[in-house]
């Protein structure tokens, strides 16, 4: 019987390693997602120029007309992300939680907090998540290194722009565990760091 159980346990630390192979696990329980020692590990949903270079992921091309992913290979429900990121003035992107599929993605199957400055409709602009709550007035993110704060714990959502709290919202629309994505769309964008904690 003893056997038995250690044979298990054996197979459940080994199956752990398998879904979080990697991932950075640091001792405050944040994992890097990627950071400027390397990418990290992503599923891709359209085709961008993501590379990798100088300690930065960076994109600024689509190869065809749809809007690009990076995707995690993990799910993640509740949730605490740190990302450091610059983007130009002409820039579309943004990072999506709680995604419903991990090979389609867009902002009715996953909140989408955006980093957009020039969206026609500003309300879900930067520092909104879009068609969830809405931001005003819309804070400026292009020409300079940013830091996302963005906390996922049950219906409750926050998000905070280089210390601005922009939106802070109860919804439950997307409560299951899903994959997170950056999105690249239009412009010059470039990933410093993505940590992730789980709560």
């Amino acid at each position: 019987m003893k056997r038995i159980a250690t044979v298990a346990a054996a197979a459940l630390i080994g199956a752990a390693f398998v879904q979080y192979a990697g991932l950075a696990f640091g001792d405050d329980g944040w994992v890097t997602l990627m950071d400027q020692a390397g990418k990290g590990e992503w599923g891709e949903v359209g085709k961008a120029n993501w590379t990798f270079k100088d300690g930065l992921l960076t994109v600024d091309k689509l190869d065809g007309k749809d809007i690009a992913y990076l995707v995690s290979k993990t799910a993640y429900k509740d949730f605490q992300i740190r990302a450091e990121f610059w983007v130009d003035d002409e820039a579309n992107s943004g990072i999506f939680l709680r995604c419903d599929q991990s090979d389609k993605i867009d902002a009715k199957i996953c909140y989408e907090v955006n980093i957009y400055d020039k969206r026609p409709d500003p309300t879900y602009g930067t520092g909104a998540i879009v068609d969830t709550a809405k931001v005003d007035p819309m804070p400026k993110a292009g020409g300079k290194w940013n830091t996302y704060e963005i906390t996922a714990q049950g219906p409750h959502l926050t998000i905070v722009l280089n210390g601005q709290t922009t939106a802070d919202v109860q919804d439950s629309k997307h409560l299951n565990a899903g994959p997170i994505a950056l999105q690249y769309g239009s412009g010059v964008v470039k990933f410093r760091k993505v940590q992730i904690k789980p709560l």
